[in-house]
């Protein structure tokens, strides 16, 4: 039971390290915040690599997760809206990790990340495309290449309210124009 603890709260504390100073954080500050030695970090995660790869799965899962409880709880279109501003906190916090990780170990996530927040997107964008909310001619592949541009374009920029901005024209454009009344 310690054992479980001790991985939950290290990758917890990874979690926060790791937004607070990229995939290079220091192993011994994640050691030390999470009240462990470092031969308890290493004895869990034996590299960085194994680390990040379980952080980033972690927060990949969660983010997909967060996709199910929005369709069951929301309305498409705010569904649809609430989790396109988890993704984009999910791309700008991880955008050194998956780099990182991919620089040394391509394999080391154990599942195919690309493709579950696609699935989270697609499900998600489906959805309200079928209700008639969402244009019909947006792809969810284009819907995360718009969000990933903002997460990429504003990651240095002085103006922390710019990627909400960017965001909710996003979110705009991606409503389906209502049908005239002629």
């Amino acid at each position: 039971m310690d054992a479980r603890r001790n991985r939950e709260r290290l990758l917890a504390v990874a979690q926060e390290v790791f937004a607070e100073a990229g995939p290079d954080g220091s192993l011994n500050e994640i050691a030390r915040r999470a009240g462990v030695g470092p031969g308890t970090l290493y004895r869990h995660f034996p590299t960085r690599q194994a680390l990040l790869a379980a952080v980033l799965r972690d927060r990949v899962e969660r983010l997909c997760a967060a996709a199910g409880e929005s369709a069951d709880a929301l309305p498409p279109d705010e569904a649809l809206a609430r989790w396109l501003t988890l993704f984009l906190e999910h791309a700008r916090v991880n955008q050194g990790m998956g780099g990182a990780l991919l620089l040394h170990d391509a394999d080391a996530l154990g599942i195919d990340c690309h493709r579950l927040i696609r699935d989270a997107a697609a499900g998600l964008l489906g959805r309200a495309q079928r209700l008639g909310t969402a244009r019909a001619d947006l792809a969810p592949d284009d819907l995360l290449r718009l969000v990933i541009g903002i997460a990429l374009s504003t990651a240095r920029g002085e103006d922390a309210e710019q990627p909400a901005r960017l965001l909710a024209l996003v979110v705009d454009a991606v409503r389906a124009a209502p049908a005239s009344g002629g």
